[in-house]
């Protein structure tokens, strides 16, 4: 038996396992509303993210919404109003699962409708208490009750998934890594997409060579200020090619008008590091 906290750590843990009580008291924390709690953790009990599960630097809750259901049957959802396909989730159902939920934390729907999830965002989740996601079904959720509790609608990209079951992942995964001690290396963060406004420079390693394809030279002249160089030019080439709305984002505040004439021309360039 390892001791850590509250949290003891077996062994032979099984990936539900680690969100058995005791959960580790003032660890972030994040609190599922869904219909499928055995879908969590999932991915989230693998790797770095199950390993700070089970080392109780994050704590992972499930509600299911089953139980607050209407009638013998435990109905969560009705027809719409005003008609029109598929069901909705009601108000007063969900209400019931916030409650017992608890209040103390933000609480956020994975909507398509929502505002498109940002590193931004994920870094000032990581640094409160945690967060509490509603993972919807069928058409969404009474607007009334979302109202009530001032939730935040939140989508991870321009498309519908089944339920939010796999967002909630995405958004936790993004938000647990962020927390000290949760990577290896924190210094790595620095160097990520989206850490400075910038798309991430291309990466390589060994073997040197490989299908007729080399590693540019500068990365192995030894020259740490060249390679830093280089790996901004490329950070920037890449995002002005590949991501426009970032590049307009960047430039308004940090670009040199100069250096944005020059990169105009560069695309090809930054194909051919790939090619």
């Amino acid at each position: 038996m390892k001791s850590h906290g509250r949290l003891s750590i077996r062994d032979s843990l099984q990936p539900r396992d680690l969100m058995a009580e005791p959960q580790v008291k003032g660890a972030w924390t994040a609190q599922i509303i869904t219909l499928f709690p055995e879908a969590f953790p999932g991915v989230l009990g693998l790797s770095l993210t199950g390993r700070a599960l089970a080392e109780g630097l994050w704590n992972l809750r499930t509600t299911d919404l089953r139980p607050f259901g209407i009638g013998k049957h435990r109905n969560v959802d009705d027809t719409p109003a005003g008609g029109g396909a598929g069901m909705v989730i009601r108000a007063d159902v969900m209400d019931a699962a916030l409650r017992e939920a608890g209040g103390h934390l933000p609480v956020i729907y994975l909507s398509p409708r929502g505002k498109p999830f940002t590193q931004d965002r994920a870094r000032q989740l990581a640094s409160g208490p945690g967060m509490t996601l509603i993972c919807g079904r069928f058409e969404g959720v009474d607007q009334r009750v979302l109202d009530a509790h001032g939730v935040e609608e939140i989508s991870i990209g321009d498309y519908v998934l089944t339920g939010g079951e796999l967002a909630a992942q995405v958004l936790i995964d993004t938000t647990v890594r962020l927390i000290p001690r949760v990577l290896g290396n924190q210094d790595s963060l620095a160097e990520e997409s989206f850490s400075d406004g910038l798309l991430e420079h291309p990466q390589y390693t060994k073997p040197a060579l490989w299908e007729g394809r080399a590693i540019p030279e500068v990365l192995l002249s030894g020259n740490h200020a060249a390679i830093a160089s280089w790996r901004r030019d490329m950070a920037e080439r890449l995002t002005k090619e590949r991501r426009p709305d970032l590049w307009r984002a960047y430039g308004e505040t940090r670009m040199d008008p100069t250096k944005d004439r020059q990169l105009s021309g560069a695309s090809d360039q930054a194909r051919d590091y790939r090619e």
